[in-house]
């Protein structure tokens, strides 16, 4: 039951959705609740992933396309979103460590955060569209692997912001080995089925972590020679950038070689 209830405060936490009342709310299991991002993210793709399918069944693909995005906005809440364009605001109009933490922690969008954002919007939809029916199967990967590599991110990193009334600190204290580890294993868990049930070939499964896993360290590198450490809103960025690689692999492994 404590693990069941870790996994609500985490899905409560990191999405809009829903979670029984019985599950209440605890800071201090949240850092441990952390271990189910993964499979928070797993399930955020296969709503996604509904409602592209049941949308496709009645309009274009662009359109079911569009509808599976809104309904990724709206499901986190542009959660992670709303990190990417702090971040780009941040580290683009920022040059000091101080400088780049409070641009990030205002809550306007800035030149640099309208950028990223539109960008990556832009980005995912004409992937995805190039993807075609193969959307259904990126889309709970890209969820799942993406929210794995800010875990490892978390993992491998120092939280910096020394602010107590920031949302993410509850998340970034006591991320133990057995944290991080078991949110390994709960991010590989789709790509183990989906190579079981042989959907997709084991080059697409290879390219998707390889460019994720680059995407990460080079984005890991940048924010550490930037402000030594993470945030809650490198961490929202870090997940955007990881997806967006996921989708970018899967097109080139299926699409661009035919």
């Amino acid at each position: 039951m404590l693990e069941i209830r870790r996994f609500f405060i985490a899905l409560g936490y990191f999405t809009r959705l829903p979670v029984p009342a019985w599950v209440g709310w605890s800071s201090s299991e949240l850092n441990h609740a952390t271990r189910y991002f993964p499979l928070v993210g797993l399930l955020v793709g296969l709503l996604v992933a509904g409602v592209f399918y049941l949308a496709s069944l009645f309009l274009p693909l662009r359109v079911a396309l569009l509808l599976s995005m809104i309904a990724s906005l709206l499901i986190t809440g542009a959660f992670h979103e709303d990190g990417l364009a702090d971040s780009a605001d941040g580290f683009g109009g920022g040059w000091g460590k101080d400088q780049i933490l409070t641009i990030m922690k205002d809550s306007r969008i800035g030149t640099y955060g309208a950028i990223a954002l539109v960008t990556a919007l832009l980005m995912k939809f004409l992937v995805l569209d190039a993807l075609g029916l193969f959307t259904l199967i990126a889309l709970p990967l890209a969820h799942t692997l993406s929210r794995t590599m800010a875990l490892l991110v978390m993992a491998a990193m120092k939280y910096v912001r020394q602010d107590d009334s920031t949302r993410a600190k509850p998340v970034a204290e006591g991320l133990s080995k057995t944290d991080w580890v078991l949110g390994l294993c709960l991010g590989l868990a789709p790509f183990i089925a989906v190579l079981a049930f042989d959907v997709l070939p084991l080059r697409a499964m290879l390219a998707c972590w390889l460019s994720c896993i680059m995407a990460t360290l080079l984005w890991a590198f940048y924010i550490y020679r930037r402000i030594g450490g993470y945030t809650g809103d490198a961490l929202g960025a870090s997940q955007q950038i990881a997806e967006i690689a996921t989708y970018l692999a899967l097109c080139a492994s299926l699409i661009g070689q035919g």
